[in-house]
């Protein structure tokens, strides 16, 4: 997973930014979100994935300290699976209590999440002992649970001063959802593989096995895109409560990346080949999906070369022509009107070619993509690092063109 742990204007609320800072640090949290929501659709190890987790909630709420708890039946306690900052042998062995007098056992047996901002003065639970010894002075603690079993409890602990607020909380629960879902996947796809394993002498079972597979498979689908679906209501509210016009704008921008994600699962998912898509029909739905968002007066015109790229491929290329017109939409003709063209076709020496031109007002003179600091233009730079290729901004006169060449892969490259 490509996430900087440098957060150079992102500074929390308590820590005395403003809303600058605010606004940088609210962004990364869902930059975080989404970038792991992609993670977790490629990722097949569920130690790996809870690890992760831990990684970036600690990222996204700027503390040391995060654990992801199992809760174990039979012995009616959690069992710390994974975690940050811990000292040596925490992780995979400290257990903590599941009774509803633990902030931990709360949040699990009732589903609510736990903001504790001052430990020392608790008066509603216990402060475990493994947050004593560690010198743990806040923590949050939220439900992980898909659409069956509850898994456990996420938690982010901090020993500073301060204060875990909504925001925060809305973040970590709906991180959380979408993690609840992936281990159901990952634990879905374990017990298919081991019933695979034990029917594999009988072809009638076998193919049983197989169709189960693809029900298991969809509905997980279905489930992933409902939880990242939660995050983007998440930004939505965030969005409409806030009074700065510009926090507002960005929120609703990102919105729009989680939802495109969500967009692009659901279409990689429905179709029938999983290690590769048929490029024209791929890249066309996503163009039908763009002009039905587009203001009157604003059309899309599109070209696709007949091709399959791998899936891996896919979607950062959706994802790219997503923020490509999206931006040429919104910059290129701030009156609102005009036309965008995006292509996908054959170039020299087998590679494919990336073209977004608009005739709008073109690019400023002392324009300098690898220097902008805009989240757009980070995230179209690093789209296309992940698509193999190099970036090229060039003036259409009139307008801009945004040129990307680079080399397809398909499902057998990817198994080699």
């Amino acid at each position: 997973m490509d996430v900087s742990d440098n957060a150079a204007s992102a500074i929390a609320p308590e820590q005395g930014g403003g809303m600058a800072e605010e606004l940088a640090y609210r962004l990364r949290q869902q930059q975080l979100t989404a970038e792991f929501g992609h993670f977790a659709l490629r990722t097949h190890d569920i130690a790996a994935l809870l690890q992760e987790a831990t990684r970036v909630c600690a990222l996204g709420l700027q503390s040391e300290f995060c654990k992801a708890m199992e809760y174990l039946p039979d012995e009616r306690q959690f069992i710390v699976r994974a975690g940050v900052g811990w000292k040596p042998g925490v992780v995979g062995h400290a257990r903590t209590g599941a009774d509803l007098e633990s902030p931990t056992g709360y949040a699990f047996q009732t589903g609510e999440p736990v903001i504790s901002n001052h430990l020392e003065g608790e008066t509603r639970f216990r402060t475990p002992d493994i947050l004593a010894e560690h010198g743990i002075k806040r923590a949050i603690n939220v439900l992980i649970q898909g659409e069956g079993t509850r898994f456990g409890v996420l938690e982010v602990d901090s020993p500073t001063e301060g204060r875990f607020t909504d925001a925060d909380l809305a973040f970590l629960q709906g991180f959380a959802n979408l993690l609840g879902v992936a281990i159901e996947r990952q634990q879905a796809e374990e017990a298919l593989r081991a019933s695979q394993a034990e029917t594999r002498a009988s072809e009638t079972l076998l193919q049983g096995a197989l169709a189960h597979q693809e029900v298991l498979t969809r509905e997980i689908s279905h489930r992933v895109k409902n939880s990242l679906a939660i995050v983007a209501g998440l930004l939505s509210m965030q969005g409409r409560a806030a009074a700065d016009p510009a926090l507002r704008q960005a929120l609703d921008d990102a919105r729009a990346r989680v939802q495109t994600i969500a967009s692009v699962h659901d279409r990689l998912w429905r179709t029938d080949e999983i290690h590769a898509v048929n490029l024209a029909e791929f890249m066309g739905e996503l163009c039908e999906q763009l002009r039905s968002s587009a203001k009157p007066g604003q059309t899309l015109t599109c070209d696709f070369a007949p091709v399959t790229v791998a899936t891996d491929q896919a979607v950062p290329l959706g994802l790219l022509a997503n923020e490509l017109v999206t931006n040429a939409f919104k910059y290129a003709y701030p009156g609102g009107e005009g036309d965008v063209r995006i292509s996908v076709v054959s170039g020299e020496a087998g590679q494919l070619r990336m073209m977004v031109c608009d005739q709008g007002k073109g690019l400023p003179p002392d324009f300098d993509a690898s220097r902008s600091r805009s989240l757009g233009m980070k995230l179209i730079a690093t789209l296309g690092r992940q698509l193999g290729g190099q970036a090229e901004w060039q003036g259409a006169e009139p307008g801009t063109r945004f040129v990307l060449d680079f080399r397809p892969q398909h499902g057998a490259d990817r198994e080699r």
